[in-house]
């Protein structure tokens, strides 16, 4: 077992120190974080603590599994290797592939291979391809 633990279920007013507080009586506390939402600045519910020894870590581990912080049932574990998740982005995952954008976000937004969208491009004919409209004439794109 290592000296780093995960907390999960974090009460929303639990702080770093309040975190630190709770977990000193079982040996030094090398660091203490409760993770932030960067948009909102409010906690994500779930934080890391570093103790000195394994010792420390695994009665800390023992004790404070399943008890109650700051109003809440937390759940203490080690932590599990963080997964890549790749590069992260303005939402879309690719651009247009196969006539359809957004990727894992939901899907076909209208760009399908069928047309039926106001793109703004003539068809062969010098109309715009959707509804019929006719740029010739004046009519809207």
């Amino acid at each position: 077992m290592g000296t780093k633990l995960f907390f999960g279920g974090l009460a929303w007013a639990t702080t770093d120190a309040s975190l630190r507080a709770a977990c000193e009586r079982f040996g030094e506390v090398v660091e203490a974080t409760v993770v932030m939402d960067r948009a909102t600045g409010r906690s994500k519910g779930f934080g890391f603590v570093t103790f000195a020894t394994e010792e420390a870590a695994s009665r800390a581990k023992a004790e404070l599994d399943g008890s109650i912080l700051d109003g809440r049932a937390i759940k203490v574990d080690e932590p599990r290797p963080r997964e890549d998740r790749g590069p992260r982005g303005g939402g879309y995952s690719g651009g247009y592939s196969g006539g359809s954008r957004g990727g894992d976000r939901g899907g076909d937004r209208g760009y399908n291979a069928g047309g039926g969208y106001d793109t703004g491009f003539e068809d062969r004919g010098g109309r715009s391809r959707d509804r019929g409209h006719d740029r010739d004439r004046g009519g809207r794109f």
